[in-house]
C-alpha cells in the first residue's frame, strides 16, 4: 500500500494484489470459465476482495480481440459470473427477491410481458442491422454480456413469477414501468407514487462539476441515492476490444476501457457514473416524470431500454455531442434523468476559457429528448450542479413539475430546491480534493437553515447534498413522503480529476455520509431483521480508495 497526497485529504492507493483469476476458453464449440488464466482466453478476471476493508470489491474484466465481438461480449458476462456469482445471488436476494409478490400478478405479468416483447424487438434489429450499423451491433453485444451473466448464475424464486438475474439491470427502467403500465384512469394526472419503491419527490444522487479557482482542475463528482439494502458494491473495470462493428476492418471502440461503480450481477453502472478511454465522463441524475399523460410514450417496440443505451453511448462517443446523440436514439422514456457528459480532452489546466463542448447535458422523459453544450454555463458559473430537477424549461414543465411547485412550493422548483441553494452557497469553498469530497458528503440537517421544511421536527436529513433519511423520526410528519423516515440515501461519493482522467482512475467512498452524522448501522434498526442485507457489514465507517487496475 502507498500513500497519495492529494489536497488536504490522504488517500489509500491499493493494487489488485491477490487476485483471484480466472478465463473463458473454447472447449469444443462451448465458452467455458475456469480458474486461472490460460492460453487462448476469449476473456479473462481478476476479481480483489476488500469489501469489509473498503466498501468496495474489486473486478477487472478484458476481452480478446482475436475472437469475433460475439464470443468476446458473451466470455466477459461468463467470466464475471464464475467469479461473483455468490454476490450476484446475494444482491438478487437484497433486490430482487420477492419483487413481484410486493407488486401482485398482475402487474408483474405487464412488466414481463412489457420486457420480453422489448427484447424480441431489439433483438430483431441486431439481426437485421447489426452487422453494419455500430448502434446495432454494440446494442447486441451488450445483450450477449449480459446473457453470458444470466446464462451462468441460476437464481431459485421465491415465488413461481419472480424475475430472475437479467431484471437486475433493468432495475432503473423498471420503476418508472410500473407507472407507465398503470391503469392511469384510476389515477390523479400528476404521479403521487408507484407500486414499488417509487415515493413522490424521490432523489435519486447529486453530482456536481466544479472548475478550481484559476482552472487549476477540473472536478467530476457523483453521489449516488438509493436504498441502503443496495449497498453490496463493486467498483469495475472493463476492457472490452470490440470493434465497431464486426469484420476484417473492424475499428477499436473509442470507450473500449470504462472504469465505474457498481453492483454484482450487472454490467452497467447504474448509479451511474463512468470514467471512460474516450476521455469522456458521464454520469446522471434522475429527474423522473410527473405527468401521467406522457406514459403513452412508452411502447414494448422502437424503443431500447435507458441501461442498454447509455453503455453504447459510452461505447461508441469520442464527445459530449456524439454522447447524446447516441444516447437519444431510441428513447425509451424510462430511468428519465439529466446526463452530464464531461469531455475531458477539452481541459487545460490554466487556461480560463473552457472550450466548447467541454461539458453536455441531455434530459429524458417520455416522447421527448433534449441535448445541449452547456459550457457556457460552466463558464459563467464555474460548477455545474444535479439534484434530480430538470434544467430546460421545456422538459421542466413537460414533466409536470410547475404543478408540484403549485402544491408543494419551491421544493420541486430548480433553483430554490435545498440541494441547489446548498450547492450555491458552498461551492466557491472547493480549492482541492478533500474540500470537494466534504462539500459532495455533507449533511448537517439539523443545524443547516436550508435543510429546513414545514415539518415535525422542523427539518430533513433528505435535504442535504448527501440523504441519510434514516434518521428522520419515524413519527415525524412531513408534506411529502420524500421527506419522511425510510430506508434510503446516499450510500457513496465518487471523484475524478485530471489527475486520475488518464489512469481511468476515481476516489471512491463506499456507505452514507458520516461526516456530521453517526455511521449508518444495521443493527440499530428495529426493522433490519426484516430488510434483507446479505453480505454487508453492520456498520459502513469506510475512507476514500483510489483503486489502483493493473490491465489497460
Amino acid at each position: 500500500m502507498k500513500l497519495l497526497a492529494l489536497g488536504v485529504a490522504v488517500l489509500a492507493t491499493l493494487c489488485s494484489c491477490n487476485a483471484k483469476l480466472a478465463s473463458v476458453t473454447f472447449s469444443g464449440d462451448k465458452l467455458v470459465p475456469q480458474d486461472g488464466v490460460v492460453e487462448n482466453w476469449v476473456a479473462r478476471a481478476n476479481f480483489t476482495r476488500k469489501y469489509f476493508e473498503t466498501g468496495w470489491d474489486f473486478l477487472e474484466v478484458e476481452t480478446n480481440g482475436d475472437y469475433p465481438d460475439n464470443d468476446q461480449a458473451y466470455a466477459a458476462g461468463l467470466v464475471e459470473a464464475y467469479l461473483t456469482k455468490d454476490f450476484i445471488v446475494m444482491h438478487w436476494n437484497n433486490t430482487v427477491s420477492g419483487y413481484c409478490r410486493r407488486l401482485g400478478k398482475e402487474m408483474c405479468d405487464r412488466l414481463t410481458s412489457h420486457v420480453d416483447a422489448n427484447e424480441r424487438w431489439v433483438m430483431s434489429m441486431v439481426e437485421q442491422n447489426g452487422a453494419s450499423d455500430p448502434y446495432w451491433h454494440q446494442v447486441g453485444l451488450v445483450y450477449q454480456q449480459m446473457y453470458g451473466i444470466v446464462d451462468y448464475v441460476e437464481v431459485t424464486p421465491n415465488y413461481e413469477d419472480d424475475p430472475g438475474v437479467k431484471w437486475l439491470s433493468l432495475w432503473g427502467d423498471l420503476e418508472d414501468l410500473e407507472i407507465a403500465l398503470e391503469d392511469h384512469e384510476k389515477r390523479p394526472k400528476h404521479v403521487k407514487a408507484s407500486l414499488g419503491s417509487r415515493v413522490l419527490g424521490s432523489g435519486h444522487c447529486s453530482a456536481l462539476v466544479k472548475v478550481l479557482p484559476g482552472a487549476e482542475d477540473l472536478y467530476t463528482s457523483h453521489v449516488t441515492w438509493t436504498s441502503f439494502q443496495t449497498m453490496l458494491r463493486i467498483q469495475k473495470r472493463y476492457i472490452l476490444n470490440y470493434g465497431q462493428t464486426e469484420g476484417a476492418d473492424k475499428v477499436a471502440i473509442p470507450g473500449r476501457i470504462a472504469t465505474f461503480s457498481s453492483y454484482p450481477g450487472i454490467i452497467a453502472s447504474h448509479d451511474d457514473f463512468a470514467v471512460l478511454s474516450s476521455g469522456l465522463v458521464s454520469q446522471e441524475t434522475t429527474i423522473g416524470n410527473n405527468n401521467n399523460d406522457l406514459w403513452q410514450y412508452v411502447q414494448p417496440e422502437g424503443q431500447v431500454m435507458e441501461w442498454v443505451r447509455v453503455l453504447v453511448a459510452n461505447n461508441l462517443a469520442t464527445s459530449g455531442e456524439e454522447w447524446t446523440d447516441v444516447f437519444g436514439r431510441h428513447n425509451s422514456g424510462t430511468y428519465n434523468n439529466q446526463w452530464m457528459v464531461v469531455d475531458y480532452k477539452r481541459f487545460k489546466s490554466g487556461d480560463m476559457a473552457l472550450r466548447p463542448g467541454l461539458l453536455w447535458i441531455l434530459e429524458q422523459i417520455p416522447g421527448t429528448v433534449m441535448a445541449e453544450d452547456v459550457t457556457g454555463v460552466l463558464q459563467s458559473q464555474q460548477y455545474w450542479p444535479s439534484y434530480n430537477s430538470p434544467y430546460f424549461p421545456e422538459i421542466f414543465n413537460m414533466s409536470g413539475n410547475p404543478e408540484l411547485v403549485d402544491e408543494y412550493g419551491d421544493w420541486f422548483s430548480y433553483d430554490m430546491t435545498p440541494r441547489a441553494r446548498i450547492f450555491r452557497r458552498d461551492q466557491d469553498g472547493v480549492t482541492d480534493v478533500g474540500s470537494m469530497m466534504k462539500l459532495m458528503r455533507y449533511n448537517d440537517y439539523k443545524n443547516d437553515p436550508l435543510s429546513a421544511c414545514d415539518c415535525e421536527p422542523p427539518y430533513s436529513a433528505e435535504n442535504a447534498i448527501s440523504a441519510r433519511c434514516d434518521l428522520n423520526p419515524a413519527n415525524g410528519t412531513y408534506p411529502f413522503s420524500a421527506l419522511s423516515h425510510r430506508l434510503h440515501g446516499a450510500t457513496d461519493m465518487k471523484l475524478t480529476t485530471t489527475k486520475l482522467m488518464p489512469l481511468m482512475e476515481f476516489i471512491g467512498i463506499s456507505g452514507p455520509t458520516y461526516d456530521q452524522q453517526p455511521p449508518f448501522q444495521w443493527s440499530l434498526l428495529e426493522a433490519a431483521d426484516n430488510l434483507a442485507h446479505w453480505g454487508h457489514p453492520d456498520v459502513f465507517q469506510f475512507g476514500p480508495i483510489q483503486w489502483n487496475f493493473q490491465w489497460q
